[in-house]
């Protein structure tokens, strides 16, 4: 079937095209796991990161070489000492990642070769660039270990890889560095890519996981949370070592200038294009902005309010308001916006002579009915209602009693809202009358 005749095609297309405009330009790093070099789905990666390159997306791509490294030391009966949580790497583990590294770059190099021949996105050559790009130092000796050749990152050459970015390059990084007299270092590849992130003051950090994202006590995908809170996570004893490796990576790139720092789990196929071309994603956003952003409402957002309602108004949940009834009493509403999409509204009516408030239109999109987006906007409304001396609330409503009960409202009469209100009131609609006092 010709799924581009869907509507679920045209759905996505449409949606998703808000993103394209928005990512165009921006600067993305991506921290690919060694594991996703050995596996059946490096080629469906590769094809969804040259889609990134072909929609405008400037890409760093740094790869790790942790499960071929413990492979090669197994089968060498070699073994990689710790001290300190670093890695001790001693001549022998030295040259298994000279190895591991070639043979990596050249396995990604192929892979992206055969994706552009054989995959939707073919066309001009993506050319890949890699080199002597970050410096590194040695750990040294710490607590009286040696730790030979694992180092730290010293530096990135920022300037070399915005040139080859403005290119139409793809940079590969791999988890190695040099230091100025020509020494190798080993590095650990997540402070690779969040050092090079911040270097260049990417606008987004994708940390590709094997399986493991943060989630809340149900055990439900977390979408959102501050850096506060994934290092929290990070340091809870039941946090999976990679996890809480990637969280400390999201945290740092965060704290160091990188806006967005986002948790991937690679197992699902497309999540990347998930995550980056619609509304909810698929991963964790470790961020410092608000992302459901609470603001009062403009003249722009009534078409957003009206999407909203107009179910609601079909369903008589709502009474029926025009466009230039918002228009006239737009700020008394108050919006929720998830990346420019108005998801929620509430508005506050001033009553002043009888210092008293009407809340209503309360709406939340069906698809976000979740974490107590209604309550949020409600505290916001009654925080303005107190500023403005307001000393009670009410609502009148006929579905949604239940709700506002358990928001602090109790049953009330007609005689107890404003008269001025009370000659407005629909009798066909039999709306209920809620009072909440604010004097308390």
């Amino acid at each position: 079937m010709d799924t581009r005749n869907t509507p679920e095609f045209v759905n996505w297309l449409r949606n998703s095209s808000p993103y394209i405009r928005a990512h165009r330009g921006r600067t993305f790093v991506v921290l690919l796991p060694g594991q996703a070099l050995l596996d059946d789905s490096l080629p469906g990666l590769a094809q969804d990161l040259t889609l990134l390159t072909h929609l405008g997306v400037r890409l760093v791509l740094v790869h790790d070489i942790n499960s071929q490294l413990q492979q090669r030391l197994e089968d060498a009966g070699h073994e990689l000492a710790q001290a300190n949580g670093m890695p001790v790497t001693d001549d022998t583990v030295l040259q298994f990642v000279r190895e591991i590294c070639g043979g990596a770059r050249l396995d990604l190099e192929a892979v992206f070769s055969s994706g552009l021949a054989t995959s939707a996105v073919a066309g001009p050559g993506l050319r890949l660039v890699s080199g002597n790009l970050v410096t590194a130092r040695p750990l040294g000796m710490r607590d009286g270990v040696d730790h030979q050749h694992s180092g730290e990152l010293r530096r990135v050459d920022s300037d070399a890889i915005r040139a080859q970015l403005d290119l139409g390059a793809m940079v590969i990084l791999s988890p190695v560095g040099y230091s100025p007299t020509g020494e190798l270092f080993y590095l650990d590849a997540g402070e690779v890519a969040t050092g090079v992130a911040m270097a260049l003051r990417a606008d987004k950090l994708l940390l590709m996981t094997d399986g493991h994202t943060p989630v809340d006590a149900e055990g439900s995908g977390l979408e959102v949370m501050t850096p506060t809170e994934a290092e929290q996570t990070a340091a809870s004893p039941s946090c999976p070592a990679e996890l809480q490796r990637r969280l400390n990576d999201a945290v740092r790139a965060c704290r160091g200038g990188v806006r967005r720092a986002h948790l991937i789990n690679r197992q699902h196929d497309g999540a990347l294009l998930q995550e980056l071309y619609s509304r909810d994603g698929i991963g964790t956003l470790v961020t410092h902005d608000e992302y459901d952003a609470v603001r009062t409402a403009t003249v722009d957002d009534i078409g957003g309010i009206l999407r909203l309602i107009t179910p609601l108004e079909a369903e008589g949940i709502l009474a029926p308001r025009s466009r230039e009834q918002l228009e006239l009493l737009i700020d008394d509403f108050v919006v929720m916006e998830r990346d420019g999409m108005v998801v929620a509204c509430a508005s506050l009516h001033e009553f002043s002579e009888a210092t008293a408030g009407e809340i209503a239109c309360v709406a939340v999109h069906p698809d976000y009915r979740s974490n107590n987006r209604g309550e949020v906007l409600l505290q916001m409304l009654e925080l303005r209602a107190r500023r403005r001396g307001l000393r009670r609330l009410f609502v009148l409503t006929t579905r949604t009693t239940h709700w506002f009960r358990e928001q602090g409202f109790e049953p009330g009469r007609l005689e107890d809202i404003p008269v001025q209100r009370q000659a407005l009131y629909n009798y066909q609609r039999r709306s209920r009358v809620l009072t909440k006092s604010l004097e308390r």
